[in-house]
């Protein structure tokens, strides 16, 4: 074999070891990889697991729309400049413990529209830097203390569309910065008193098209920067003033399509609502009576005023009719006093 032949086997054999050495590895097979700006692209390529690699200098990494199924250990390891890891798209329903312990610089995740049925625990230890994380349209059931634990730089929070029922008072006890949180389309039925103890910085809450029927007294109270709180689709049908009233910024709210009962204490508390400033109910004309089954169909803007006036009616009206029982009654005890006293007297007379 000529001497240059031999050479190139050689060069060729020591390759990849020259390149974990040197700290730089080739791009994989099937992606794109721009150098000039340390992104690579591995968009829709079928592929079923994390390629092996990954230059080290990359700081996007696209893995959206292929077929992983599982995320394994050390699967990014030596990625230390990556900053945004886009994973949506795939049929991911297990994250094995460590699976992203190298990411810890990475500011965004998105595992959106994958099978997650719960997170590894200690999974934010692993990202310390994260601010963006996006977990909608997965099968997430429950959100336990310890899963979103470490998350002290997240400002975005995305948990939409999954099956979430319950969520551990202390879940989002460290996510002091948080900006948004959404929550939209999950089972939950009770916004809890010291859920939200720590979200001072929270602008926008979506809570729609869940199950919700009641809204503790002190749960929106930390709440202190909030624009917008949605809670349209639920089954609320009543809700408080005074909640309502700890939201101290100007705060856009969402309520229709809930299971309202209109009557006059409803339209007392949306009437105060209205009257507040800082407070804007954007789909007040969008507000539909559930029950009673008389006002069921209607929009409880248009009625408005008649739904105190009717109560007051009733009232008035029970009022009047208990008054002239009462004076029934006494006037028939007067008349038969007035009988027993003339039957006693004309018994006297006769004796």
């Amino acid at each position: 074999m000529p001497v240059c032949g031999c050479t190139m086997l050689c060069v060729l054999s020591l390759l990849p070891l020259l390149n974990t050495v040197l700290g730089f590895q080739l791009c994989p097979s099937l992606c794109l990889c721009y150098e000039s700006s340390d992104l690579v692209d591995c968009r829709s390529r079928d592929l079923v697991r994390v390629p092996p690699s990954v230059p080290h200098g990359t700081w996007l990494l696209d893995l959206s729309g292929n077929k992983l199924t599982e995320v394994r250990t050390r699967s990014f390891v030596g990625l230390w400049s990556l900053k945004i890891l886009l994973m949506s798209n795939n049929s991911i329903q297990t994250l094995q413990p460590q699976a992203l312990s190298s990411l810890r610089f990475l500011e965004r995740l998105d595992l959106s529209f994958n099978r997650l049925r719960w997170l590894p625990q200690g999974f934010s230890q692993s990202l310390p830097s994260l601010q963006e994380l996006r977990l909608d349209h997965n099968l997430l059931q429950h959100l336990d203390s310890t899963s979103l634990g470490d998350f002290e730089n997240l400002r975005k929070l995305d948990l939409g569309y999954n099956h979430i029922r319950a969520i551990d008072v202390r879940a989002f006890s460290s996510l002091y910065r948080l900006s948004l949180l959404n929550l939209e389309a999950n089972r939950l039925n009770v916004l809890k008193d010291g859920l939200l103890s720590r979200q001072r910085r929270l602008e926008v809450l979506l809570l729609s098209h869940n199950n919700i029927s009641l809204i503790e007294n002190e749960a929106l109270a930390p709440l202190r920067s909030l624009t917008l709180l949605g809670l349209k689709g639920n089954r609320l049908e009543h809700i408080r003033f005074k909640t309502v009233l700890k939201l101290q910024t100007t705060t856009h709210l969402q309520l229709s399509s809930n299971h309202w009962t209109c009557d006059c204490e409803l339209q007392r508390v949306f009437g105060k609502i209205r009257r507040v400033q800082h407070l804007h109910v954007d789909d007040y004309k969008d507000i539909i009576c559930h029950a009673p089954a008389q006002q069921a169909g209607s929009f409880l803007e248009s009625l408005d005023s008649q739904l105190c006036i009717t109560e007051t009616a009733s009232v008035l009206v029970i009022t009047i009719t208990v008054v002239l029982a009462v004076i029934g009654t006494l006037v028939k005890g007067e008349h038969n006093w007035k009988t027993n006293k003339q039957t006693v007297s004309d018994t006297e007379s006769e004796r």
